[in-house]
Parts: C-alpha cells; sequence; structure tokens
C-alpha cells in the first residue's frame, strides 16, 4: 500500500474533535442479545468523497507524476473521525437499539434470529442506498 507522507498538511489542518467511543460503553449495549453479524466496510475511508475545493491539498508526486486523491486518504489527521461521524449519522437511527459503529466496523446484535434478519436487512439497505461498500471476505453473518 502506497503511504504519502502528509505531515505537512495534518500540521496546518484544524482537527475534529469527533470522539470515538469507549469499548466499555459498546460492550454494555450488547446485553441480552444472542445473535450477531459483523460488517467490515471496504476501505472504509476511501469510499468518502474529498470536498472538490479540498483536492488540490491532497496532492503529491511520483517519478511517474502528480495526482491528487479524489477520495479521503488513510493519512489524513481527520479521516478516522470524520468516517466515524459519517457512520454514526448515516446509521443514527439504528445506534443503541440494534448496532455498534467503530470506524469501519459495524456490529449488528438482536435478540433471536427473526429480529436479526429485519435488523441486517435494514442495515445493508441503508449502506447500498448511501453507496458503502462490505469486504466480504472479512464479513461474518448470524454468529
Amino acid at each position: 500500500r502506497m503511504c504519502v507522507d502528509y505531515r505537512a498538511l495534518n500540521a496546518a489542518t484544524i482537527k475534529n474533535k469527533y470522539p470515538l467511543p469507549r469499548s466499555e460503553d459498546l460492550f454494555d449495549q450488547l446485553k441480552g442479545a444472542k445473535v450477531f453479524s459483523k460488517i467490515d466496510l471496504q476501505s472504509g475511508c476511501n469510499q468518502i468523497r474529498v470536498r472538490e475545493e479540498d483536492i488540490e491539498k491532497t496532492a503529491f508526486s511520483t517519478r511517474y507524476g502528480h495526482y491528487e486523491y479524489r477520495v479521503m486518504s488513510f493519512g489524513l489527521t481527520n479521516a478516522p473521525a470524520y468516517f466515524m461521524e459519517a457512520m454514526n449519522s448515516m446509521l443514527h437511527s439504528f445506534l443503541d437499539n440494534f448496532v455498534v459503529v467503530f470506524i469501519d466496523d459495524i456490529l449488528i446484535y438482536s435478540k433471536d434470529v427473526e429480529e436479526h434478519e429485519r435488523h441486517l436487512r435494514m442495515v445493508l439497505e441503508t449502506l447500498r442506498e448511501n453507496k458503502f461498500y462490505a469486504k466480504l471476505k472479512k464479513c461474518e453473518f448470524w454468529v
């Protein structure tokens, strides 16, 4: 995987203070759940487009040419927080009910199989509507 040195850009960036959740708080939500599915999003940050006016700020050069990212790069200081905020915003109506989000991992939890089928369908439809894609090899269903 290619790595771009964004230290200068990151130093000049206003930091997004969006908090990552505490794992203890996330585990508390799972009480009573018996059926689980985990969705791992494919190259999470790369699924979010960079605003048109910010594309030039992501520029980098190699011996093969000059390039700019059109999607969020993993090396940008605000990438994890922005991605987490986007996931929470997209799945907000499911959070604390049957979904836990931690950066690019989505855990769906339910009390029984019938409920889980409904929950899983709702989350997958929401991801599809918002054009977010999972890495099927890393997903686990009906655990």
